[in-house]
């Protein structure tokens, strides 16, 4: 097979999926026609996108946690203590194992963890469950479930937890391979990201709509904008050809609430532009915000105000969802106590902030202007790269720097792109790599970056980059130097 941007033949996709099924042994308790009965016998409440477009309607800001433990009797309590503390919708984060398709050491990390009585790995095994322990958590939850994790190749993940009643499924042949993964070339994460879609196109054909949601913050480490943009809309148009009928694109938070805000807008826009110029006209469209993805202060009375301030830019984006962190992030994994505080709070901000627009609307278009100008100018080069295949372009934009993420463990990546923060927090190019970022652009970046300079009264270095990258954990956006006499 020639690996394009064209929907997948049904024999192929057969072929390869007796493959796929036969990879563990709780495969071969996958019955596609019996997990589109069990769907269409769901409740409304328990879809994903009927929730969503129910949202929408309401004019209201769904809450999602992060959460996942071993335990499948624990994790059940913890997803029902969190839809009794302001969670919208709920997660199962997959454990690294399963992520990483070694299913024998999560098997092991699960009978020592039943055997010990505490929680050995860092999320839930799913695959290991089958459809039949993955189905006990629907059954016992009131709301919508979402498969979260940060696999390369999720083609069983899949196949396991949307017979079992998930609606919607989290990741990407890009944002699940090129931040998570170093050995894993793109060629093999799309192809096992285009299967996933087809699964959920095939879902759609017989009316059970899943939700798709691609994951924005990639590294979640001072991402500009333009990249995390470009690789959601790659994605959302990836998805669409394979017959997704309902795709989320995401972003997580850089800390300038303009260019937040800003980045939103763009975002939504540009992605609806793109896929309905390529012809996806029955998509439906929502946005995510990921709360601030990078270093946490320790102190939760700090965390807290990290968790809020994020919210804002949420409210002031219009997002559709927010995903939740917790003040325990400088932590390690959060209790679930942590996470019902985080989601109170959250809700708390929204609710204090309805019918409030304090943003000066003319700073947000102009960084608009800026975001959308750098986003077109990526896509076209892929688009032309890839002689008007995007698949094909992903692949050569990446092998070429013309796509790039900054601090991703991937060796198929150029990673020379690098991020600064300008004097007011914003998000820019200390290196521009080879991304097709025209001269106009590259000149505002610089000089923005120069007026820091100026204030600061220090070259541009690599320090600045890394006192930005552990500013926040240290109570600060900006990682300023050390004055004497000040805090």
């Amino acid at each position: 097979m020639v690996l394009n941007n064209k929907k997948w033949d049904e024999k192929f996709w057969l072929r390869m999926r007796e493959e796929v099924l036969n990879t563990w042994h709780t495969g071969k308790d996958v019955n596609l026609k019996l997990g589109i009965e069990y769907h269409k016998s769901l409740p409304l409440e328990k879809q994903f996108d009927y929730v969503l477009k129910k949202g929408e309607k309401e004019g209201k800001i769904l809450l999602q946690p992060r959460a996942g433990v071993p335990i499948l009797k624990e994790h059940i309590e913890l997803l029902k203590y969190l839809q009794e503390n302001e969670a919208d919708l709920l997660p199962t984060t997959i454990d690294s194992y399963t992520r990483q398709n070694r299913y024998k050491e999560a098997q092991f990390g699960l009978d020592e963890s039943l055997k010990e009585g505490k929680s050995l790995l860092n999320g839930f095994p799913a695959v290991n469950y089958g459809v039949r322990g993955c189905r006990e958590i629907i059954e016992n939850v009131r709301i919508p479930v979402e498969v979260r994790h940060g696999s390369p190749d999720a083609r069983l993940l899949a196949e396991i937890t949307l017979s079992a009643g998930f609606t919607s499924f989290e990741g990407g042949g890009i944002t699940y391979n090129i931040p998570y993964s170093k050995d894993v070339p793109l060629e093999n994460s799309l192809l096992y990201w285009q299967y996933v879609d087809y699964l959920v196109g095939y879902y759609a054909e017989n009316g059970i709509i899943i939700n798709r949601e691609s994951f924005g913050p990639l590294t979640g480490t001072l991402v500009p904008p333009c990249i995390s943009i470009s690789i959601g809309i790659i994605e959302a148009l990836l998805a669409a050809e394979q017959g997704v009928k309902s795709f989320s694109v995401g972003y997580g938070e850089g800390g300038n609430i303009i260019q937040d805000v800003a980045s939103l807008r763009v975002m939504k826009k540009l992605t609806k532009k793109y896929l309905e110029e390529f012809g996806y006209k029955d998509i439906h469209l929502t946005t995510v915000l990921h709360h601030w993805m990078g270093g946490f202060p320790e102190d939760e009375a700090r965390a807290f105000a990290v968790i809020t301030y994020g919210t804002i830019a949420g409210f002031l984006g219009s997002v559709s969802k927010i995903i939740v962190k917790t003040p325990q992030e400088a932590i390690g994994i959060p209790t679930k106590e942590a996470n019902a505080q985080a989601l109170r709070n959250t809700r708390q901000t929204l609710q204090m902030l309805e019918n409030q627009y304090f943003i000066d609307q003319k700073l947000v278009e102009e960084e608009e202007k800026v975001i959308e100008e750098e986003v077109k100018s990526i896509l076209d080069r892929v688009y032309s790269l890839g002689e008007g295949d995007w698949v094909i372009g992903t692949i050569r934009s990446f092998s070429a720097g013309v796509l790039d993420v900054p601090f991703a463990p991937s060796k198929f990546i150029h990673g020379r792109v690098m991020p600064i923060r300008d004097n007011n927090g914003a998000i820019r190019f200390f290196d521009f790599g080879n991304l097709p970022i025209p001269l106009e652009i590259k000149n505002f970046h610089r000089e923005k970056i120069e007026e820091r300079v100026k204030f600061e009264k220090r070259p541009v270095s690599f320090q600045m980059v890394l006192d930005d990258i552990y500013a926040i954990s240290k109570g600060r956006l900006i990682g300023r130097p050390k004055v004497e006499g000040k805090r």
